[in-house]
């Protein structure tokens, strides 16, 4: 069987994308090898063809998660200008709240993943981290903003994923939004 040339890279791209919905939804102890393989419509065998181990696949979901925020935050600054936070914690606090886990933000669903992960892994997840930090930060004033606005969005987001009642959810979901508004109104 003849097999296009792209196709390898093309598989690894769906590994990738489907390891990465994976670790949001079921967290990295949650999900193994044959259920990531299972996902992305592999075999397992095609899966190591590709990475050596799920922790291969999971770095790899960080950074495509992290470049997926990157990529998002720098095309509403291009689009909204200035007013670019109000309309990113707007979105942040209602369609990333309210996303299947799957397409929420890698900052939201992985961090905690990571947190329980090995030195390796949290530096990278630092390092694209701290990428979306430079873009998100206008000057250096305002980087107390910047973490503070950025902490408030996923911790929100967790919090209100986390409650049973859909107004008390909404509720934390717009004093979140509120605040990091607020925080940045005439910045």
């Amino acid at each position: 069987m003849r097999y296009k040339p792209d196709q390898k890279a093309e598989t690894r791209k769906k590994i990738i994308i489907e390891s990465e919905r994976s670790f949001k939804k079921a967290g990295y102890s949650g999900i193994g090898v044959d259920g990531l393989a299972k996902a992305a419509g592999v075999t397992s065998g095609a899966f190591y063809g590709h990475f050596k181990s799920k922790e291969a696949a999971f770095k790899e979901a960080i950074n495509s998660g992290m470049g997926g925020l990157f990529t998002a935050i720098s095309e509403l600054k291009q689009d909204a200008g200035e007013g670019w936070w109000a309309e990113f914690a707007t979105f942040y606090t209602h369609q990333k709240r309210t996303c299947d886990l799957t397409e929420s933000c890698a900052l939201q669903s992985l961090s905690p993943e990571v947190g329980r992960s090995n030195d390796e892994i949290r530096a990278i997840f630092e390092a694209e981290l701290l990428k979306v930090f430079e873009l998100a930060n206008s000057n250096e004033q305002d980087a107390k903003k910047t973490w503070a606005s950025l902490a408030m969005l996923i911790g929100g987001v967790t919090l209100a994923r986390a409650v049973k009642d859909d107004a008390l959810a909404d509720q934390i979901s717009k004093a979140v939004e509120n605040e990091v508004i607020g925080l940045h109104e005439n910045s």
